[in-house]
């Protein structure tokens, strides 16, 4: 009797490769009657590394997932693994969210110099809004040089170039076996990462729902709900990768806690919030906490970087 086959696509960097292993050794493991083929997909945020992310297009947050989606629509593929934090909020059309397996670490990393040694006027290689807005907003002496790519080549440029460190994703690290190159996992109270970062995104098309069963043996609760409050406020706040929008969401227990930062781009203003509530309304959660935000001020920071500079 032959196997069932399923193609199991995502982006083809070592990142993105290393997220497909930690998803399919579990899923082997639960389905030995079942082959899974590994298939990468180049994206256009893969192809370019030289254009800043603001100027790769206006669907920021899916430049490293369109091709991906699109592999998977047409039939090229059956399960896609992205990062979560890539996707937009908005499902595309014809595909959904099967599960969401057990979260990384979600915090941001610094690595080479620990954070407590950081001199003054150190340089520091990041190309996201968020993180320069973040750190310009705790050491505005600091100088960020933006420096894009797949993550061992980015960590060996900032050495190149004399850099004290590098501002990534914890959890890229140390899906990269990299761990030993963080300095210091940076306090989401004074940092809030990336709504949904650490999490995988697992895409099925809508009309697979039978593959939901095969896959839930992976899925985690508390790493769902987090997903849900935190990408909720991201939706009612209209932000994507390009908005200096952070938030981490907690569940302990029946309760989810959700924390939330929004920065001006310049770093000198902040908003932040929190607030709390039964880890099944979750998605409520996050949009109630966007409009404390909002009340707060949070849309005249958010529009500074909507509105295109006059020239």
């Amino acid at each position: 009797m032959s196997k069932t086959i399923l193609r199991v696509g995502s982006r083809g960097s070592q990142l993105a490769k290393a997220m497909v292993r930690e998803f399919l050794t579990p899923l082997r493991g639960h389905h030995p009657d079942h082959v899974f083929k590994q298939r990468t997909i180049m994206t256009s945020g893969d192809k370019d590394r030289v254009s800043s992310l603001q100027a790769l297009g206006k669907s920021l947050t899916s430049i490293f997932a369109t091709q991906v989606e699109e592999a998977l629509l047409r039939g090229e593929i059956d399960i896609a693994v992205h990062s979560l934090k890539d996707l937009p909020t908005a499902p595309t059309p014809g595909t959904l969210l099967a599960i969401t397996p057990a979260r990384e670490d979600p915090r941001d990393a610094l690595t080479g110099t620990p954070w407590k040694d950081l001199p003054h006027g150190a340089r520091v290689a990041t190309s996201s809004t968020r993180r320069v807005a973040q750190l310009k907003n705790l050491r505005p002496d600091i100088t960020t040089v933006p420096i894009r790519g797949n993550v061992p080549p980015r960590l060996r440029k900032a050495r190149e170039m004399g850099l004290q460190g590098c501002l990534l994703a914890s959890s890229g690290l140390r899906r990269l076996g990299m761990g030993d190159e963080i300095g210091t996992d940076l306090d989401p109270d004074l940092y809030p990462p990336s709504p949904a970062q650490g999490v995988l995104g697992i895409q099925i098309r809508e009309t697979d729902t039978h593959l939901i069963d095969l896959l839930k043996p992976l899925h985690d609760p508390a790493a769902h709900a987090e997903a849900n409050a935190e990408r909720a406020l991201l939706a009612e706040l209209h932000g994507g990768c390009s908005v200096p929008i952070g938030a981490l969401a907690r569940v302990s227990g029946d309760h989810l806690s959700l924390d939330a930062q929004v920065t001006s781009v310049d770093g000198t203003r902040t908003v932040r919030a929190q607030t709390t509530g039964p880890v099944t309304e979750a998605s409520e959660i996050g949009k109630r906490l966007a409009h404390i935000l909002l009340d707060q001020g949070a849309e005249e920071l958010l529009s500074e970087v909507r509105t295109p500079p006059a020239h």
